[in-house]
């Protein structure tokens, strides 16, 4: 049960969400549109505002499954993402103004109203199966997390992982969920013929400040325990300390850099907060709830180091910031990865061992 939060500054706002509203997006004029006689527009009017803010998921059937990139920032040139929306509400998600393109909010909507893939496998087996495919490896959990909460009944992502596995086909893992270590086998199996690694955010280490801003992410600890788990399978773990918040996360990045090398980890990188489109009034207005004493003082901070503005969409600098403060992160993780034994080493997963998939959608047994 969700407990609505409500003060005469932020009447709206519900604990255990990321974001504190809908944020309708304006970019597709969404927010001028006219009434249309549309029940949608007057159910509230009509029944009163929802007492509890329900998760709600809608099946979709996609006619692809690949994503292709030709990004020159980005170390990968194909993803999948077997859900749309995430149900982990990270306040910071670059990810959210993908929600306006359903005329869905980038606040709450992303958080709330998701969407999943149930035909994902199907559609990479027949992807993967075509003559003139070349495997490079696929990203996953690049826009919305392969293990957030409803991947428990949906197993879309396991089901995927089976594929990849049968075809050796070669993948990464970005995720903020323990819930990675329900796939430890499959993982293990294609650890050992070099064909995935798993790379875990850990934005802090209080849980507190966690359940604030990534409200239904695993705890920081069981994050970084994972890692550990996944140390002790033999397969390849990195540590994502991202993104850095000024002033509100970078004090923990020297605490999760030391207990990342603890658990043997030997692979670690951080990123930059990025507020792109409806992210950053969504993140002014998660400050002004949550710590309005500072607001002022963590965009002053995203700005110096963006050139003066809230965003640097530009290739290239919208990964590596800069300034002073810049450095400062920068040096100052340097010096925590050399503390920790952590060399940062790249991950070259094996393309060569791929094998098209049975046609009729059956597995080999061997």
């Amino acid at each position: 049960m969700f407990l609505l939060v409500r003060t005469p500054e932020h009447p709206d706002y519900e604990s255990g969400r990321g974001a504190a509203s809908a944020s309708v997006p304006t970019r597709f004029g969404l927010a001028t549109r006219e009434t249309d006689a549309d029940w949608r527009d007057h159910v509230e009017l009509l029944d009163g505002p929802p007492a509890k803010l329900r998760t709600t998921v809608t099946n979709e059937q996609p006619k692809t499954i690949l994503s292709f990139n030709a990004s020159p920032d980005v170390p990968f040139d194909r993803s999948i993402n077997a859900y749309r929306g995430c149900e982990h509400g990270c306040v910071y998600c670059f990810a959210r103004p993908t929600h306006a393109y359903h005329d869905l909010s980038p606040g709450l909507d992303f958080e709330t109203k998701l969407f999943a893939k149930p035909n994902a496998a199907r559609l990479l087996r027949e992807t993967l199966a075509k003559p003139k495919y070349r495997p490079r490896p696929i990203a996953m959990g690049t826009n919305t997390d392969p293990y957030q909460p409803i991947e428990r009944g949906y197993g879309i992502t396991r089901q995927l992982l089976e594929v990849c596995l049968d075809a050796r086909h070669p993948v990464t893992i970005t995720t903020k969920s323990d819930r990675v270590l329900r796939d430890l086998d499959l993982l293990s199996d294609m650890a050992s013929q070099n064909l995935v690694a798993v790379a875990i955010s850990v934005t802090s280490m209080d849980a507190a400040l966690s359940s604030k801003l990534e409200p239904r992410c695993a705890a920081p600890a069981k994050r970084l325990a994972a890692l550990g788990k996944l140390v002790e399978a033999g397969i390849p773990a990195h540590c994502s300390v991202s993104p850095i918040i000024p002033a509100i996360t970078d004090e923990f990045m020297e605490g999760i850099i030391a207990r990342a090398g603890e658990f043997g980890v030997q692979s670690a990188g951080w990123i930059p907060l990025r507020l792109p489109h409806e992210v950053a009034p969504l993140f002014r207005e998660w400050l002004n709830v949550h710590y309005p004493e500072r607001a002022g003082k963590v965009m002053s901070i995203v700005r110096s180091i963006r050139s003066g503005k809230d965003n640097d969409p530009d290739f290239f600098t919208r990964m590596k910031p800069s300034g002073v403060w810049a450095d400062l992160f920068r040096a100052r993780f340097r010096v925590a990865c050399k503390r920790a034994g952590i060399a940062k080493p790249k991950f070259q997963l094996d393309c060569s061992q791929f094998r098209r998939p049975e046609q009729g959608g059956q597995m080999r047994l061997l």
